[in-house]
């Protein structure tokens, strides 16, 4: 059977599509802009979001390609730009894992297991979250600058010591999967520890399948941190090839010499793998989300 909408009703309609039309081209926007900009000649921001003329000459720098330019000059990459989009992954990837590791451990403990102090530890875990990291960067620098003497690796200028400051974030991670293990019904654990099981085995076997959404979104959302990360790092890190990408970008805009479409065509292409994992991880972004944000 047909449905028959209301005149009025249809209006609705076709407003609700010409608002989300509006809305989507006000969000995509930008990135034309970004993408215009890498495809132009020179290094300008201003000018028509079609250019008139398409260069790649922007996009042969990022990706570490040298070019001849219309006078016959050789024209080679300022800035390491694919040294620091490796750097930014390892870095991020690094403190992602660990983060994750130690956030599933520590939230199965708060949701499962009773001891003295677990109220309090939890409630300071959020406490210390209020507090941005920023306003310890003066200690961060002084304990690495410290730990350096002793350990040259986990020192300053190095990207295991970033990374491991990275991992001091991981209380808000541990709130959002105690949330995931409290809506799962303890009695599944119980169960399989009737059938034999230990409780590591049922702790990996039965309660982490079951959680995989909120490691998922957890994992990504550690990523993305260390992937955009800049006031730490920016203290840590000295050395041109050993900067990630958050801090190694600023490098294109100096005084009285700005390479927009340089930081266009960068700014593009460390997106590209960035979308690619969260198209890879959309399922379990969604599920992951939702499911925890109720409990029961």
């Amino acid at each position: 059977m047909a449905i028959v909408l209301k005149k009025s009703q249809r209006w609705r309609v076709l407003g609700m599509h010409v608002a989300l039309l509006a809305f989507i081209g006000l969000t995509i926007t930008p990135f034309l802009m970004i993408l215009s900009i890498s495809l132009r000649p020179g290094n300008f921001a201003g000018g028509h979001l079609i250019p008139p003329e398409i260069s790649f000459e922007h996009w042969k720098l990022a990706l570490g390609m040298s070019y001849q330019d219309a006078d016959g000059q050789m024209i080679h990459p300022p800035f390491p730009v694919l040294q620091w989009i490796l750097n930014s992954f390892k870095v991020a990837g690094i403190s992602a894992t660990v983060s994750l590791l130690l956030s599933i451990t520590s939230a199965y403990a708060f949701a499962r297991m009773r001891f003295r102090g677990r109220d309090a530890t939890l409630n300071g875990l959020l406490l210390l979250q209020m507090f941005p990291s920023v306003l310890a960067l003066v200690a961060i620098y002084a304990l690495f600058d410290r730990i350096g003497e002793a350990v040259p690796w986990l020192g300053l200028n190095s990207h295991w010591s970033l990374a491991l400051a990275y991992t001091g974030g991981v209380a808000q991670h541990i709130w959002l999967i105690k949330g995931y293990y409290d809506s799962v019904p303890g009695e599944l654990e119980e169960a399989a520890a009737v059938d034999g099981a230990t409780p590591l085995q049922a702790f990996v076997y039965v309660l982490l399948p079951m959680a995989l959404p909120i490691l998922v979104v957890v994992f990504v959302l550690a990523f993305l941190g260390g992937m955009i990360e800049y006031p730490i790092a920016s203290v840590l890190m000295h050395d041109e090839d050993k900067l990630t990408l958050a801090v190694g970008s600023r490098l294109f805009l100096f005084n009285q010499r700005y390479l927009w479409g340089d930081f266009a065509a960068t700014a593009i292409l460390a997106g590209l793998p960035l979308t690619l994992l969260f198209l890879v991880t959309q399922r379990w972004l969604v599920s992951g989300l939702t499911s925890g944000s109720v409990k029961g």
